[in-house]
């Protein structure tokens, strides 16, 4: 597995998102109430439009953007939620406890004391590298499940 980094959406720009999520299913599965094809102007203004989103690409050893997320405010400003993870299909591979320890790096540069998420029941591999990441799941309803990471 290449390694993998992040940096901050900073300045705001969502065009490398928009060349990321071009397959309806792609889109469809990062955030299934956005409209078809990715509208820029829709995401700044609807999706990632709160005052104290941030978010993040993911990019790999030669710099190229391979994956995005954001990081919402949950309640209150120490829990973030995880929110539009994308990983391109070529990234993918193992690449689960990585995400997750990035996701992880993200939330505490925002000074988070939490990370909460949902995640479909179906998604196994996702569900799995949670877990591992030390994630606990508190309910499960409408075939997702809603997890928690308290970081130290």
């Amino acid at each position: 597995m290449p390694p993998l980094v992040i940096r901050a959406n900073a300045p705001f720009d969502l065009a490398p998102l928009s060349v990321m999520l071009t397959d309806p299913d792609d889109l469809t599965l990062v955030n299934p109430n956005a409209k078809h094809p990715f509208d820029p102007l829709e995401w700044q203004d609807k999706w990632l439009a709160e005052p104290d989103d941030a978010s993040f690409y993911v990019t790999d050893e030669d710099g190229r953007d391979v994956g995005f997320f954001a990081l919402r405010v949950g309640v209150g400003p120490e829990v973030r939620h995880l929110t539009y993870l994308f990983l391109q299909p070529e990234a993918r591979g193992g690449a689960g406890a990585r995400m997750a320890e990035l996701v992880e790096q993200a939330a505490r540069s925002l000074g988070a004391l939490t990370v909460t998420l949902k995640c479909e029941l179906e998604n196994l591999p996702a569900l799995n590298a949670y877990r591992a990441a030390g994630y606990e799941e508190l309910s499960r309803r409408g075939g997702m499940a809603t997890m928690r990471l308290e970081l130290d």
